[in-house]
């Protein structure tokens, strides 16, 4: 039987969603299992914690002699149906996806020998594995831990942000760790804590972070086939105005990454050494010709 061109476009747009739900079911599967990993191989065994739902349950954990696989389910459910209402339908059930792997694989991993003994070895390394493990989550639109949804209902109803929000439930948290596992323990989480929300931010927005750049020269002409012929990145022209002169002004805008920006600068030395140049971080690039172009 023939199909239409819309039936077909119907059965492409399905099978590339259904791509996309096994992709991110995928990386959540990863990130969880390396946050696991985090916890149960470097940072549990030394009494090192991490904030949110996963450092409350740790600190349960320790008291109550029961695995922090249980905790981190019981304790995340009220948020995964909170979240559910409040945010949407697919960042809660990726998030229930990412906590109940999280769960099993704590509880898994928690009778298998530790890698190191040493708390400063397990602080480091525990929060980078821990730090990548979240970010994969994040980045693929999941949570694994509810404090950071609380923390967008918190949002919407006072004068904090997320990021304060967080930061406050996460040092009462880290804090509470002194009065269980001593000050030392303590000092280690925040450290743990620190280490592993940089590499969040790594992960989230990968090691080649975009950046923006504008340049203004007389010479833009030279600067811009410098910059497709020596960087292989596109450029775009723009018409500007002086405010004071209200002489007519050519600019220069193109897209390159963090490692760059150096060698962008050392082309407009050596071109014009007077243009003006400013950069500036992007969080995401999409569409146009951002992909860099073979150099020959």
């Amino acid at each position: 039987m023939l199909q239409t061109n819309h039936e077909i476009k119907k059965v492409v747009h399905r099978s590339l969603s259904a791509k996309m739900i096994v992709k991110r079911m995928l990386f959540i599967l990863v990130g969880a299992l390396l946050m696991a990993v985090g916890l149960e191989f470097f940072l549990v065994p030394n009494e090192v914690i991490d904030g949110g739902i996963v450092g409350i349950s740790i600190i349960l954990s320790h008291l109550t002699d029961v695995q922090i696989g249980f905790y981190i389910f019981v304790l995340n459910l009220p948020f995964f149906f909170i979240g559910y209402k409040q945010i949407g339908k697919t960042f809660a059930l990726s998030t229930l996806l990412g906590v109940i792997i999280l769960s099993i694989a704590t509880s898994i991993f928690h009778d298998l020998p530790v890698l190191t003994g040493d708390p400063l070895l397990a602080t480091v390394f525990g929060g980078i594995v821990l730090g990548v493990g979240v970010g994969i989550v994040i980045r693929y639109g999941g949570s694994l831990d509810g404090t950071e949804i609380l923390a967008i209902l918190f949002n919407k109803r006072t004068p904090f942000s997320v990021g304060e929000t967080i930061m406050f439930f996460n040092l009462f948290i880290l804090g509470s760790a002194g009065f269980v596992f001593g000050w030392d323990r303590a000092m280690y989480s925040l450290m743990a804590y620190f280490i592993a929300f940089k590499t969040i931010d790594i992960v989230i927005q990968g090691l080649d972070e975009s950046k923006s750049a504008w340049i203004i020269s007389e010479q833009y002409e030279q600067i811009g086939e410098a910059i497709l012929a020596r960087l292989g990145r596109g450029v775009t022209y723009l018409n500007g105005e002086g405010a004071y002169t209200g002489d007519d002004k050519k600019v220069i805008f193109c897209v390159i990454t963090r490692l760059e920006e150096a060698k962008l600068k050392a082309i407009i030395d050596e071109i014009d050494p007077s243009a003006f140049f400013a950069v500036a971080a992007i969080a995401e690039v999409r569409g146009g010709r951002f992909k860099k172009r073979d150099i020959h």
